[in-house]
C-alpha cells in the first residue's frame, strides 16, 4: 500500500484535484498476475490504479503515468478483469443454498449488498434486472454486469455472486443475457398462461379441452387422471375437472419451459440456474397447477433451480404483504412442500418489504429459498435524497405525481394518491417520512424510469443530480441499504 500512498497525491494533481478529494477503497487492494491493484475515487470518478507488469497490465485500457496505470471502469476492462480474477464472474448456486436477488437499478448499491451478506447463510444475486427495468433505465446486460464486477473488486469480495436475467419472455432476450454471462435465467411464463380459464364453466372447458390433440389428452389422462399424490400430509388428486382445467392453463407453459431449457439452458456450456415464474397471473397458483408443472418438468428431464408460484394475497411493489396472514401460511406451506418434494427452491417475487410474512417464509422453506428484492434499493436511494437533497426530492415527488398513470401500466399497485400528504405542507426535515408511507413508497417505486428519463430542452431533469447526490453521500447511502436489507435477512432467519 505504501506505493499507492505515494502515488495518490500525484494522481490527484493530474486530475486537478486536492488530495482530500481522493477516497481510497482499502478492501480493493489485491495482487493479481504480478500487479498490485487499488480502487480510488477522485472528484466523484472511480478508477483502478495498477502497479506492475504482465499480460493483464498490458491488456487493460488506461493511462500510464508515474510508473503506474490508471484504468477506467469500462466494459473492456471488466472483461479483462473477468479473465484474470475468476471471482468477478457470475456463477450459478443451484438448489441447495439460499439466494437473494439484490438487483440495483442505478448500479450504485452492490457494494452495500456485499457488505450486507458477508457472514450470512445466503448467496447474493447481485445483478438482477428484468427486460422492463433495462428498458426503463436505458441500461444493458453488459452495463449491469460491469457495475457489479467493479463493486466486487471495490469490496474485495471473493465468495461468489450470481446474475439473473429476470422475468424474460422472449428468446432474443434470453440469448442476450446468456451471451453477456448471466448465470441465472428467470423465465416469465405469463404469455403462455391462459388467465381466462378460471372464469369458464365446465361445459366451456370441455369444448376447449376436446380441441386439444388426442395424443396430448391421452398422455395427461393416463398419467394423472384419478391418481392421488401425497405432499406432506396433503393428498393431491386430479379429478376430471381439476385435470382439464390445469392442462388448459399450463399445457402450453410446460411445453414452452421444456423448449427454452433444451435450446438455451442445457446448451449454455456452463451451469445456469433456471427459475420458472408462474406468478404474473390474475389468480393464485393452485396446488394442482404447481404440482402438474413440477411433475411434468421432472418427467421431461428439465432441471430447474427454483419456481415462483403466485401465492394467495398480494405481493405488491415496495410494501408489506396484503392479505390474511394465516391463510397465506397455510397456502405457502403447501407450495413449499411441493417444491421440497421435487427438490428445487421456492422463489418469492416482489419479495422486498414483506416483513409480516418473512418469518413464515423462512420457517416453511427451512431457509432454502430464493427471494427477489430489487426495487427496495431504489427506495433507499430516494430516502437518502429526501434527507440530503430535499430540493431534488420535492421536484421528483411532484413530477412523479403528474406522471404516475404512465408508470402504472407496468405495475399492479393499489396506490391512493389522495392519501399522500401535500409535499408543500411538510418541512425539509420531514420529507424522508414519505418512505414510511405505503402510498408514497409505491408512487416513487414505480416511477423510477420516468424520473431517470425525464428531460427538458434536451437536458435531463433529475438523473445527473440523483447520481451526484448518491455519489457524494455514498457511505450514508450504503448504510441505509445495509440496515434495510439486514432487516430482511434477520426476518427470514438467514443468519
Amino acid at each position: 500500500m505504501e506505493e499507492f500512498v505515494r502515488l495518490i497525491p500525484l494522481i490527484c494533481k493530474y486530475f486537478n484535484a486536492d488530495e482530500i478529494d481522493a477516497k481510497i477503497y482499502d478492501h480493493s487492494f489485491t495482487i493479481v498476475d504480478g500487479c498490485k491493484l487499488l480502487m480510488v475515487k477522485i472528484k466523484n470518478e472511480k478508477i483502478i490504479i495498477l502497479i506492475g507488469k504482465g499480460k493483464m497490465f498490458d491488456e487493460l485500457e488506461g493511462k500510464e503515468i508515474f510508473n503506474c496505470k490508471l484504468c477506467w471502469l469500462n466494459h473492456h476492462n471488466r472483461l479483462v478483469f473477468n479473465k484474470y480474477m475468476d471471482y468477478t464472474v457470475p456463477k450459478a448456486f443451484g438448489k441447495k443454498v439460499a439466494t437473494i436477488g439484490l438487483g440495483d437499478r442505478l448500479g450504485l448499491a452492490s457494494s452495500a449488498h456485499i457488505k450486507t451478506i458477508q457472514n450470512r447463510k445466503v448467496k447474493p444475486i447481485l445483478a438482477q434486472q428484468s427486460k422492463r427495468e433495462l428498458d426503463l433505465t436505458g441500461r444493458t446486460y453488459d452495463d449491469v454486469l460491469d457495475d457489479v464486477c467493479y463493486a466486487v473488486i471495490q469490496e474485495g469480495y471473493k465468495n461468489g455472486f450470481g446474475a439473473d436475467g429476470d422475468h424474460l419472455k422472449d428468446e432474443c432476450d434470453i440469448k442476450r443475457a446468456l451471451d453477456a454471462g448471466f448465470s441465472m435465467i428467470t423465465l416469465d411464463c405469463f404469455d403462455k398462461i391462459d388467465n381466462s380459464i378460471e372464469s369458464y364453466e365446465m361445459d366451456d372447458l370441455l369444448k376447449m379441452y376436446y380441441q386439444l390433440p388426442l395424443d396430448m389428452r391421452r398422455y395427461y389422462e393416463d398419467n394423472y387422471a384419478g391418481k392421488e399424490y401425497l405432499i406432506g400430509n396433503r393428498p393431491i388428486m386430479f379429478d376430471k375437472e381439476s385435470l382439464i382445467k390445469n392442462i388448459l392453463i399450463y399445457g402450453k407453459v410446460i411445453d414452452f419451459i421444456e423448449y427454452i431449457y433444451k435450446k438455451y439452458i442445457q446448451c449454455a456450456g456452463r451451469e445456469v440456474d433456471f427459475e420458472i415464474s408462474l406468478d404474473e397471473t390474475a389468480f393464485p397458483t393452485s396446488l394442482h397447477g404447481h404440482y402438474l408443472v413440477a411433475s411434468e418438468l421432472e418427467l421431461r428431464n428439465v432441471d430447474i433451480s427454483s419456481m415462483a408460484p403466485r401465492f394467495v394475497g398480494e405481493f405488491q411493489k415496495g410494501i408489506d404483504y396484503i392479505g390474511d396472514v394465516e391463510q397465506f401460511e397455510e397456502n405457502f406451506k403447501l407450495h413449499a412442500q411441493i417444491a421440497n418434494h421435487f427438490g428445487y427452491k421456492l422463489s418469492i417475487h416482489s419479495g422486498s418489504d414483506k416483513f409480516s410474512v418473512f418469518g413464515i417464509i423462512g420457517k416453511h422453506t427451512g431457509g432454502r429459498l430464493h427471494i427477489k428484492t430489487s426495487g427496495t434499493n431504489w427506495l433507499e436511494a430516494v430516502r437518502l435524497i429526501a434527507k440530503k437533497n430535499p430540493s431534488l426530492y420535492r421536484r421528483m415527488h411532484k413530477y412523479a405525481l403528474k406522471h404516475f398513470d404512465e408508470a402504472r401500466k407496468y405495475y399492479h399497485v393499489t396506490t391512493d394518491l389522495s392519501a399522500i400528504k401535500d409535499i408543500d405542507s411538510l418541512e425539509d426535515r420531514e420529507l424522508d417520512s414519505y418512505m414510511n408511507d405505503n402510498n408514497a413508497r409505491q408512487l416513487m417505486h414505480i416511477t423510477y424510469g420516468i424520473l431517470l428519463n425525464a428531460e427538458e430542452d434536451s437536458a435531463n431533469l433529475f438523473k445527473d443530480e440523483i447520481f451526484n447526490t448518491l455519489s457524494e453521500f455514498e457511505d450514508e447511502y450504503h448504510k441505509y441499504i445495509f440496515s434495510h436489507i439486514n432487516r430482511h435477512l434477520d426476518s427470514l432467519c438467514l443468519d
